[in-house]
């Protein structure tokens, strides 16, 4: 399955001559037909606005569960634009359309006296559309529906480059703690001769009247270094941490060769790989391991920035 991102654009063009889908998508220059674009940035849930002409308002419910089919997350904006012949090339009105137009009016008159009548240009506006507005429901719904599969085409190749970025930082991600884990035994060591040396120094500073004349052997000396270096060893071992931060890793790229919509799921895996770096560096003592801890947030801030816009 794909990985989808929340970014992403496509627009449509339907006839309303006959609002067939194997139409061609483009009308003449000369005739009418519907626009409908699409563009989609990242959100948290599914959040769906909508631009409609006054003429097709009633498409809203309509496309709103067209989008909600198609799309879980997003922010999703839906531009509806109708374009018809000239405003200059008005039809010539029908007689059977101003016979049927007066009979409504008598009609609506008859019933309401106090009804406003119509005026030319509202009249021209009526005999402009001749019955032609269901033509134009199916001809933007067809264009809806021809926006929404360019939109997700568009969100699918989006979510590829996110994928290749993202396996990419977990590359480089394992390369660092590849790196980290010899430090800390390497650091254990170079503490356990500074407190070899530090302990011995100490045991010749101090005069012999006052250690009651009594003697420290160097076996002594020893075990007492080795004993301060191994809960020193203990307080900085990290190998939990690589451990953790190797299987969150593992987990992220499962759920990308997986696909689906998983972006809630690697954000917080995110949040997860965030901590164990955190704890990392601040129980580094050792410049080496301070630069991996910070280098390894930038890579994890890195895939933040793309999570956030995966569906």
């Amino acid at each position: 399955m794909a990985v989808y991102s929340m970014t992403g654009f496509a627009v449509a063009t339907q006839p309303s001559g006959n609002a067939a889908e194997d139409m061609p998508s483009r009308p003449t220059a000369a005739g009418s037909g519907v626009t409908v674009e699409a563009r989609s940035v990242n959100s948290r849930f599914l959040d769906l606005s909508f631009r409609l002409p006054d003429e097709m308002r009633g498409l809203e419910p309509a496309l709103r569960e067209l989008m909600g089919a198609n799309f879980r997350r997003g922010k999703i904006e839906v531009r509806v634009a109708s374009q018809r012949e000239s405003d200059s090339a008005w039809p010539q009105p029908q007689p059977d359309q101003l016979n049927r137009l007066s009979r409504l009016e008598s009609t609506v008159t008859g019933w309401l006296p106090q009804a406003r009548v119509l005026s030319v240009n509202e009249a021209l506006q009526w005999c402009r559309l001749g019955g032609s507005a269901e033509r134009l429901d199916e001809a933007a719904m067809a264009a809806a529906r021809e926006a929404v599969a360019g939109l997700r085409e568009a969100r699918e190749r989006e979510g590829a480059r996110l994928v290749a970025i993202l396996t990419e930082r977990i590359g480089h991600l394992r390369e660092l703690a590849v790196q980290a884990a010899p430090l800390v035994p390497a650091v254990v060591k170079r503490q356990q001769q500074r407190f070899l040396e530090r302990w011995q120094e100490a045991l010749q500073n101090v005069p012999a009247s006052a250690a009651g004349g009594a003697s420290i052997s160097a076996e002594a000396l020893r075990d007492r270094a080795l004993n301060e270096a191994a809960a020193y060893a203990i307080r900085i071992d990290v190998a939990e941490e690589l451990a953790r931060l190797s299987a969150h890793l593992d987990e992220i790229a499962r759920l990308l060769d997986a696909g689906g919509e998983l972006g809630k799921r690697l954000d917080f895996l995110i949040q997860e790989l965030h901590r164990e770096a955190n704890t990392l560096g601040s129980k580094s003592s050792a410049l080496e391991l301070t630069n991996l801890s910070v280098e390894m947030k930038v890579a994890i801030e890195q895939m933040r920035e793309q999570v956030q816009n995966i569906e």
